[in-house]
């Protein structure tokens, strides 16, 4: 892919991984929201959330559970944290490679917007 996060699943782009598999990286956020701020990814180059298809479906199941799983890696997941996905540019969306953001170590308000 052309984004620095396909880049990064490539092997191109150096990042922090916590977590990877043949499918997915996760990797921590170079901007961080929280204490806490990984970012997991798939391989695959899926531009938003609007471009999953049902063949996709095992892909972003696994792409939660590893969310699941890296939350308790990392020492977040009995406290509690937030997995967000951000759709296009009004969702927030700004590198166009779907992501989700894992977000700990911190009581999350609500509403979030």
């Amino acid at each position: 892919s052309d984004t620095i996060f396909g880049r990064i699943a490539a092997g191109e782009i150096p990042a922090d991984i916590v977590y990877q598999d043949d499918d997915l990286v996760a990797f921590w956020d170079l901007s961080p929201q929280a204490p806490t701020h990984i970012l997991i990814i798939p391989r695959k180059p899926i531009a938003t959330l609007n471009q999953l298809e049902d063949g996709d479906a095992e892909l972003a199941g696994r792409l939660l559970l590893a969310a699941a799983r890296v939350a308790k890696q990392v020492g977040i997941a009995d406290a509690g944290y937030r997995v967000v996905v951000n759709c296009n540019a009004a969702g927030g969306q700004t590198v166009f490679h779907l992501h989700l953001h894992l977000l700990g170590g911190r009581p999350m308000g609500w509403p979030p917007g």
